[in-house]
């Protein structure tokens, strides 16, 4: 009997992964206005499945964000112990932090649109990626590699800014711009 309860969460627990992954692949696509039916879809799922996992949309979008930010955060440290220098980490890090805005279609109107199931999206991105950006800062400034005053805070919000994509400005556009800023918070040493 407790062996068919485990599998049965098992179950549950790859059918709600890959319900977050079809959303995250149909968000990319679509923006997160995309209707649940291709997320449903895409994950081969009815859409009952969909909502019985999430509720709302702004479950929905909560979970695939949460995942991708916290695969985000954990990157830091990986980076750090990886890569030959701290600002070569850094570098790398606002590469894939790059990645993840730029293909969050809606995610900015998302969060201004005072739906109250995703005001706390915001505090999540901030809560969790501001702490590992200012890892790989303070890891720069120890080996002088970053000019001093570079704040973990204002360095993403200027990645962010840098990361609004348009019709003549698009990801590769971004990462040659945030490309640019970082290197002006290089150190000359």
């Amino acid at each position: 009997m407790q062996e068919s309860v485990s599998v049965r969460q098992a179950q549950a627990q790859r059918t709600r992964s890959g319900v977050l992954e079809a959303a995250a692949a149909v968000f990319v696509d679509r923006g997160i206005q995309a209707p649940v039916r291709d997320i449903a879809e895409r994950a081969g799922v009815g859409v009952g499945t969909v909502y019985r996992n999430f509720p709302t949309r702004a479950d929905l979008v909560t979970a695939v964000y949460r995942h991708q930010i916290d695969a985000c955060a954990a990157l830091a440290p990986r980076l750090l112990e990886e890569s030959a220098s701290p600002f070569t980490a850094l570098a790398l890090w606002t590469d894939a932090f790059v990645d993840f805005l730029v293909t969050k279609h809606g995610l900015g109107a998302a969060l201004g649109s005072g739906d109250p199931g995703l005001e706390n999206l915001h505090a999540l991105m901030l809560d969790t990626l501001v702490p590992a950006c200012a890892s790989l800062l303070d890891a720069c400034a120890a080996t002088e590699e970053l000019r001093p005053g570079v704040a973990a805070y204002t360095l993403l919000r200027a990645i962010g800014n840098l990361c609004i994509t348009g019709p003549d400005y698009g990801q590769a556009d971004a990462k040659g711009m945030v490309a640019l800023l970082l290197a002006g918070c290089r150190s000359e040493v």
